[in-house]
């Protein structure tokens, strides 16, 4: 198991100054987005800078949604400016373009594809040391704050792929609370199904001894290994939470418990997924946020086309669980439980048709577009959204259920429409 540190509580992010005097920080690189720069999150962040006397330059210009483009101009600025400590404020596009600049940074002979995941880039194991790295997420989603994980678009193949390695996690994570008040409905309920899939991905995950051959060296063990038993208490335990709270975090903005137990929730799935890995649902949504047309969702101050990450990722979950349930389908039917099933009368062979209808009423109470059509996608579109998908084999593979092209038009074809 590999996670990041963390520390929780309302207001912890004053520390911060500290947390970087401690580590004898000299030239601190701060990283977040146009948007969150002028926002209260970042504003604690620079108030405990300035207390403690450190020395930093900001990089505001992280891109919602990164690119491989995006990242190698956050690289530059990382290469240019010697740092040595990095603090990343924001979601997890920041998180994950921070994490990306201090790799490159450390490894200034390596090219980008180096690092990034086969089969579109190389794969190699990162062997260099990188600087500290703490991150102060201000979403409850990507859990990206515990995890060695970074992904983008990489646009001349209008495909998401990542960089996947335990050496890029940060070394701290600082989990307030106070930071998710800003974060508008829209945001919070995308945010929200990020959780819920990382949750139930690494639960009904292929399990770990089923994943073959072992590593003949463990620097090349994967990042994702499977479901495991330490995985799972994470994976359940954040689901139980996003069954309690969602609904409420994203309906009302003061409601401070569900809005703090949610962030947990994230880094909590963060733990579980970080280690156990995804599958199908995030696997399929890479293409589905890479070919966006026009889409531009509610609340997101953006001046590009995008579908939010986890908008893509849970527009086809039920048709996923529908598909992967005759593997495991115990483990499907205590996830159905646990977000609301009564399964005191079900048949265990009905396991994926229940979650994956527990979970189309969970999106219709919450507003969901109506499946992929809704974002403007057609059934022309699902070769490009397959081909899209077949690289993802980071996470495809994860699947317990294995899946050829066809069962992927299928799937794409049966998140067209939810309801």
């Amino acid at each position: 198991m590999a996670i990041s540190n963390i520390r929780y509580g309302e207001g912890v992010t004053k520390e911060i100054g500290m947390d970087l005097q401690n580590l004898g920080a000299r030239r601190v690189c701060l990283m977040t987005d146009k948007n969150l720069s002028k926002l209260p999150p970042v504003n604690a962040v620079l108030n405990s800078l300035a207390k403690y006397g450190i020395n930093f330059q900001i990089y505001d210009n992280v891109r919602v949604e990164p690119t491989d483009q995006s990242f190698l101009d956050a690289i530059q600025f990382a290469k240019k400016g010697e740092f040595d400590a990095y603090v990343a404020v924001g979601g997890g596009s920041v998180m994950d373009t921070c994490k990306a600049a201090n790799l490159y940074a450390a490894s200034p002979s390596a090219e980008f594809l180096d690092y990034v995941n086969a089969p579109i880039g190389k794969g190699k194991p990162v062997t260099v040391p990188l600087k500290p790295l703490i991150a102060v997420p201000t979403t409850s989603g990507t859990g990206s704050e515990t995890t060695g994980v970074a992904i983008f678009d990489f646009k001349e193949l209008k495909v998401k792929t990542g960089i996947a390695s335990r050496a890029i996690k940060p070394t701290l994570g600082i989990i307030d609370p106070l930071h998710t008040l800003s974060m508008p409905e829209r945001i919070v309920a995308n945010s929200g199904f990020d959780v819920l899939c990382h949750a139930l991905e690494s639960y009904t995950a292929l399990p770990y001894h089923q994943r073959s051959p072992c590593p003949s060296n463990p620097i090349e063990r994967p990042a994702y290994q499977g479901s495991n038993p330490v995985s799972d208490v994470w994976a359940l335990h954040a689901l139980r939470i996003v069954a309690k709270y969602l609904k409420r975090a994203i309906r009302n903005p003061e409601d401070r418990e569900a809005r703090a137990n949610m962030h947990l929730a994230s880094a909590f799935a963060g733990i579980g997924f970080g280690n156990a890995g995804v599958h199908l649902c995030h696997g399929m949504s890479y293409p589905i946020s890479g070919l966006v047309k026009t889409y531009k969702p509610k609340d997101y101050n953006v001046d590009h086309s995008l579908v939010p990450h986890g908008l893509s990722v849970v527009l086809t979950s039920p048709a996923v669980f529908a598909f992967t349930a005759q593997i495991h389908p115990e483990r499907h039917l205590e996830a159905a439980e646990i977000l609301g099933a009564d399964i005191r009368t079900a048949r265990i062979k009905d396991a994926g048709l229940i979650l994956a209808d527990t979970l189309r009423k969970f999106l219709f109470d919450l507003n969901v577009d109506d499946g992929l059509a809704a974002i403007g996608y057609s059934k022309a579109d699902i070769p490009a959204l397959v081909k899209g998908t077949l690289p993802q084999e980071r996470v495809t593979k994860l699947s317990p259920r294995p899946q050829t092209e066809e069962d992927l038009s299928a799937l794409f074809e049966a998140s067209m429409k939810l309801y």
